[in-house]
Parts: C-alpha cells; sequence; structure tokens
C-alpha cells in the first residue's frame, strides 16, 4: 500500500511532464516514484520546516531556467524545500530538477531514487538536454563545500563553480537566484568528520552538539530573486565567465542579507 497525500495526487495530474502509459518520462523519471517523494517533502515542507518561499513568482512556470543559490546544512535539506516549492506554490506545478554529486547516483538505493524522481548525476549532457526540453534545473555552485559549512559560516558563500554559467549561457537559459535561510539552524554543524566519510563513501559526516545530524524543525524560509539573463556563447574566456558568476554570487548574497534582516528560525 503506498501512502500519497492528496493534495500531491491533484498537483501531479496538473505537472507538466510527458509521462506514458506506465508512469514513465523520457528521462526515467517515475510517476509513482515521484508521488511518494513529494508526498514525504510535503510534510517537511508544510508541517516539519514549516518552509516560507518569498518572491516565488520570479521563477517561470513554464520553458527552461535555472534556480541557482546557496547550499548550506550538512546535507540538501535545501534542495528538498526547492523541489517542494516549485512543486507546492507553482501554477501550474513544476518539477525542480538537480544535478547530484555523483557519491549518491553510486549508493545503490539512493541512486536509483533519485533518478526515479528525476534527480541526475552533475554531467553536462545531463543539464544540457533537461534544458533543451524546457525543464527547471536546480544548481548548488558551491556543492558539497557548501553543505560542509559549519554553523558559524552558514552564510557565507565559499567558492562557486562556473560550470552552471557556461550552460546557461549556451542554451540562453534564465538564471533564477534564490537564498534559503535555516540551512545551518536545522543541522548546526561544529565538526566534519572526512576520514569517517571516506570509510562509508561520502565525501564527510557532520557532527552537531547533538551528536547525529538529525535536522531539528526549525522554520526555513526561500527567497526568489528577479530572473537574471546572460548573453553569450559559453565559450568565453575563463576572466569573463567568472565576472558573469560573480554577479549571480553577489545577488544571492544580497538576498541572503536582506531575508536574514526579519529571519527567525522559531
Amino acid at each position: 500500500m503506498r501512502f500519497v497525500l492528496p493534495e500531491v495526487e491533484q498537483r501531479l495530474a496538473r505537472l507538466e511532464i510527458p509521462f506514458n502509459r506506465d508512469g514513465i518520462d523520457p528521462f526515467g523519471l517515475s510517476r509513482d516514484h515521484l508521488a511518494k517523494f513529494l508526498s514525504m517533502l510535503t510534510f517537511f515542507y508544510r508541517h516539519y520546516f514549516r518552509c516560507t518561499a518569498r518572491g516565488v513568482e520570479n521563477v517561470p512556470v513554464r520553458g527552461r531556467a535555472m534556480l541557482v543559490g546557496n547550499h548550506s546544512g550538512g546535507y540538501a535539506i535545501d534542495a528538498g524545500m526547492l523541489i517542494a516549492s516549485a512543486f507546492l506554490e507553482l501554477e501550474p506545478p513544476r518539477l525542480a530538477q538537480g544535478m547530484v554529486e555523483k557519491f549518491l547516483s553510486r549508493m545503490p538505493l539512493a541512486g536509483t531514487w533519485l533518478q526515479r524522481t528525476g534527480q541526475f548525476t552533475g554531467l553536462p549532457e545531463h543539464c544540457t538536454r533537461l534544458l533543451e526540453e524546457e525543464r527547471l534545473l536546480m544548481v548548488f555552485p558551491e556543492g558539497a563545500r557548501g553543505t560542509a559549512k559549519l554553523f558559524v559560516e552558514r552564510y557565507s558563500l565559499v567558492r562557486f563553480g562556473t560550470g552552471f554559467m557556461r550552460l546557461a549561457l549556451a542554451t540562453s537559459t534564465p538564471i533564477v537566484p534564490f537564498a534559503f535561510l535555516g540551512g545551518g539552524e536545522a543541522v548546526p554543524t561544529v565538526v566534519n568528520l572526512e576520514r569517517v566519510g571516506k570509510m562509508v563513501g561520502l565525501p564527510y559526516v557532520p557532527v552537531t552538539p547533538y551528536g547525529l545530524a538529525v535536522p531539528l524543525p526549525v522554520h526555513v524560509e526561500l527567497h526568489f530573486g528577479e530572473p537574471m539573463q546572460f548573453r553569450g556563447t559559453g565559450n568565453e574566456d575563463d576572466v569573463e565567465i567568472l565576472h558573469k558568476v560573480d554577479d549571480v554570487k553577489r545577488k544571492i548574497s544580497t538576498l541572503i542579507d536582506r531575508g536574514l534582516r526579519r529571519y527567525a528560525p522559531t
């Protein structure tokens, strides 16, 4: 017996994804897996983290777009809330699809579930194909370095990768910057155990003041900025690309600062 929330079933019926008669889309995404996954995320979004989404009207309801934001909180709570927000707050609902770290795709159960719910290994060809199919792509340019931030560093931004910018230019994709607040409060990491992580196939294992990195039920927020459109081919030299990346990074930093003026985790 499967547990699927009625709200999820209703919104899933309006999701503009071309599932075949078996409930599978051209990327291997499974409607059945997605229904269970989104039901779980809806509980965390609505009740556990009580997520608030501000500026969601800046996210296009159709057509290709790239959601680019900060990473924090030990592991990808922010990605889950972003997926739930696009599905629950937009009309018609959209599925935000991300590029996951390679170590996750190699884990038997996690790898299968990620692929069945539309989250793929972060290869350029996967990203390009998704955008060419007018999908919504979420990107965390800080990568695992972002989720590894300690509690005192939670709202700092570490080095951004540049691949997302080259991809946006090559595919003429607008970038919607966003800030996620509350990840560091949910998982207040005081140290990362890298050796232990490597033993189990992870980059690190986060440790909190209370031991295991079980997320606390704090209030979290998403703040979306206006779309940014950049011109180019994606073949520009590194200096020019870095200038554009820095523009996005500054916008995300501004969204974080503005959001923190009123943000309270309780």
